[in-house]
């Protein structure tokens, strides 16, 4: 049997950032790693443009969790966004507020971040086991599977950052719910959050215009109006202004109601312009020319108005422009949790104190997408897995001292 002083399972985010503050305290640190390298989401997450945080006003960042947002405050508190971008600069990687107001290093990937993370890591004396998958306990050590077979870890302070249900081919596929389970550790089912949705298009529509982006639009659901683009699918519909209100339509649908997905075409007219424009039109234009000259739609924006409502060409002017800025898709049902961003769900807040230590289990923390929570995407996620990181380990500092 192995014996460590502090025990990490998990090389995210949440992990990784433990490690840090840990073994800048001195403390030694073994991260253990299922995947054969570390970071492997977080790599994905940043291949097209690393989201690292955002720039919008503290109070309204906060906010973004959900009923979760009170319990996250603390952790957030301390490291909040500014935080993210100075220790960034601490690595050596510039960032830069983009016309969102989301955060991105300037070089737009992850993999030079991480590269400069696992340095600092490696001459702080942090040790990273890959290829060492968690399977269970004995007593109080951690059981692994390893390349040599089995290995058992006994340790004085352990970390659980495994991660939620979501991109399970990358290494988060749930497998330690029962184990938590097992001992005490309530956990939430995990559902699929920043996710797309079903939608019954027609054959002809999906084969059509799958991949198709709808830009300049605005959408609108229980979770209030945004502005943004999305795209059509061969499902349905995916992209940030779905992910925006994945949680309220997927919400929706658990409680057995229609969960439509409202969409503005022309955020820039009013209903009165558009009914106007159209009642100018001779009764002899055909319709693809009255959405182009009175709507300025086209292309997808059209097919998608057809789509939804077949007889908008026969719509008075008035009933039109309600329609085009008020067009309902109608989503079925999320789409699964492999495909999500991220998942909803996890160990319950109830069963954790507040230096994320669990109740059932003294001497066992946990951090980032195990606990139940979620956001929505722009940075909120992966700033809330650091800030869970780093609180635990202060938590696991304290509980070292306090048990010494």
């Amino acid at each position: 049997m192995q014996e460590v002083e502090i025990a990490i399972v998990g090389g995210g985010p949440a992990g990784l950032m433990a490690a840090e503050v840990l073994s800048a305290s001195g403390r030694a640190v073994a991260v253990y790693e299922a995947m054969p390298t570390v970071a492997r989401k977080f790599l994905l997450a940043g291949k097209s443009g690393l989201n690292i945080t955002h720039s919008e006003p503290f109070a309204s960042f906060s906010g973004r969790f959900g009923a979760a947002s009170p319990h996250l405050r603390a952790a957030l508190d301390a490291f909040p966004p500014q935080a993210v971008q100075d220790w960034c600069a601490a690595l050596g990687i510039e960032t830069f507020v983009g016309t969102s107001g989301r955060v991105f290093p300037t070089a737009m990937k992850a993999s030079p971040l991480l590269r400069a993370w696992l340095r600092r890591l490696e001459a702080q004396g942090a040790t990273i086991s890959t290829r060492h998958r968690f399977i269970g306990f004995e007593g109080d050590a951690l059981v692994f599977d390893t390349p040599d077979g089995k290995a058992t870890v006994k340790s004085r302070a352990t970390l659980l950052s495994l991660g939620g249900a979501s991109w399970p081919r990358l290494g988060s596929d749930a497998t330690w719910v029962d184990m938590l389970v097992e001992r005490g550790v309530a956990v939430s089912p995990f559902r699929p959050a920043n996710c797309g949705f079903d939608v019954d298009w027609s054959a002809s529509f999906a084969t059509r215009f799958a991949g198709e982006p709808l830009k300049s639009v605005t959408a609108t659901s229980d979770a209030g109006t945004v502005q943004g683009e999305f795209v059509i699918s061969r499902h349905g519909i995916e992209g940030s202004l779905v992910y925006a209100h994945a949680a309220a339509l997927r919400d929706r649908l658990a409680a057995g109601g229609a969960a439509n997905l409202v969409i503005d075409l022309a955020p820039g007219r009013s209903i009165d312009k558009l009914a106007r424009d159209f009642a100018r039109q001779g009764t002899k234009a055909s319709f693809t020319n009255r959405l182009r000259k009175g709507a300025g739609l086209s292309g997808v924006k059209a097919a998608l108005l057809r789509e939804i409502a077949p007889e908008a060409g026969r719509r008075g002017p008035e009933e039109l422009a309600a329609l085009i800025k008020a067009l309902p898709i109608p989503a079925l049902r999320p789409r699964p949790i492999a495909e999500a961003i991220s998942s909803a769900g996890g160990i319950e807040w109830a069963g954790i104190d507040a230096s994320f230590m669990l109740k059932a289990m003294p001497g066992v923390f946990v951090a980032g997408e195990m606990i139940d929570w979620e956001a929505p995407t722009g940075g909120y996620l992966l700033t809330a897995c650091l800030a869970s990181g780093r609180a635990a380990a202060h938590g696991m500092e304290d509980w070292l001292r306090a048990t010494s």
